[in-house]
């Protein structure tokens, strides 16, 4: 494989492990568990409170992915979560009402380069190919923009990515009762990280000049 490791790419697909690598880093995620049964579905979703949004690992496209609001549509889409995985774990995370914001970079293992951050016109829990995204963003202040930015090279570094990132993250203006992170912080989490391009990897680089496929070649042949 050339480029970002096997391993990298299991981090980032495995839903436990994203989990351990995001805590040992410091870098905010949505409380919640993997799980591989209902039973241990209900038992994540009563501690962490409704609504919880349902996530298989190892899937592409959001498949199976639903935000539940009870122990009734908990019990039928996490049956349906569970057959999609195969045998993977299920994250059952606490679902924010939030802004979505999605950056794409390019990393050669040591620098992250980011050409543009875009922010979501929907609502989070509306999977990215179905929603609109825009660009420059438009209701980020500058702290949150350095906030996402500093997350982004941090999470590209840590992980050793050769080529390109796309990371997803929701952004919450009051959640001052649901927050265990420190106050700097807590606004931001980190939803999604994935070590592979993505469908507005075409967009970001047309209207920012940036030629991203390029450079994400050049990066896994071993061009800095």
């Amino acid at each position: 494989i050339l480029g970002t490791s096997a391993k990298t790419i299991n981090i980032c697909s495995d839903r436990d492990l994203f989990e351990k690598f995001l805590k040992k880093i410091n870098v905010p995620n949505p409380p919640g568990a993997g799980v591989t049964t209902t039973k241990k579905a209900i038992e994540i979703a009563n501690q962490i409170g409704y609504p919880v949004l349902v996530r298989p690992s190892y899937v592409l496209g959001g498949r199976a992915m639903e935000i539940v609001e009870n122990e009734t549509e908990l019990k039928k889409f996490a049956n349906i979560a569970i057959e999609a995985g195969e045998g993977h774990t299920v994250l059952i995370d606490k679902y924010f009402e939030g802004t979505e914001i999605e950056v794409d970079a390019v990393c050669d293992g040591e620098t992250v380069m980011i050409p543009g951050i875009m922010e979501h016109i929907e609502r989070a829990g509306v999977h990215s190919g179905d929603s609109i995204a825009v660009y420059p963003e438009i209701s980020l202040s500058k702290k949150e923009v350095s906030k996402i930015v500093e997350y982004t090279k941090k999470i590209g570094k840590s992980l050793q990515l050769k080529g390109l990132i796309n990371i997803q993250y929701v952004l919450i203006k009051d959640d001052a009762k649901t927050s265990t992170q420190s106050k700097e912080n807590r606004n931001i989490y980190v939803l999604e990280v994935n070590p592979r391009s993505s469908r507005t990897i075409p967009f970001i680089s047309k209207i920012t000049g940036v030629p991203m496929v390029k450079l994400a070649i050049n990066s896994m042949l071993g061009i800095t």
